[in-house]
């Protein structure tokens, strides 16, 4: 199954986004794109159209909460999901997520199937809430 989203992949240790990489393209999704830290990646949302998010929380200069966070704060980009693959399952970094706007968490290690079920989760929710409020018809 061939999926059009685009999606944007963070993540400062190439070996991490070659791995979240594969697994996208194996699960269908072709259209990825690399960011190394939170600064590129921001800078990419703002010239480039993006479908999802998927970044690693820690990484220099930007962590991923502070992408994400820069995200919800720009009117053009907060509707863009976010899905942050952290090392740290403490309660308190669930939390900050949520508060910030995560639309999804995941804990590495992680497989294809976790991660292809959480995007797909974090799709179908944004399905679901733009058929639940409808944009509103334009006059001409």
């Amino acid at each position: 199954m061939m999926n059009t989203i685009r999606i944007l992949v963070v993540d400062d240790m190439s070996s991490m986004r070659r791995l979240v990489v594969r697994f996208l393209f194996d699960l269908g999704y072709q259209d990825v794109v690399e960011a190394s830290n939170g600064n590129e990646a921001f800078a990419l949302l703002q010239t480039q159209a993006f479908d999802l998010v998927v970044t690693d929380w820690s990484m220099p200069r930007m962590s991923g909460l502070e992408l994400l966070q820069s995200i919800r704060k720009e009117p053009d980009l907060q509707h863009i999901p976010v899905l942050l693959i952290t090392a740290e399952a403490r309660k308190e970094n669930v939390i900050a997520a949520v508060r910030s706007g995560a639309s999804g968490y995941v804990v590495k290690p992680f497989n294809m199937t976790t991660l292809g079920a959480k995007i797909e989760w974090i799709l179908q929710r944004g399905q679901d809430i733009k058929a639940a409020h409808p944009e509103p018809r334009r006059v001409q």
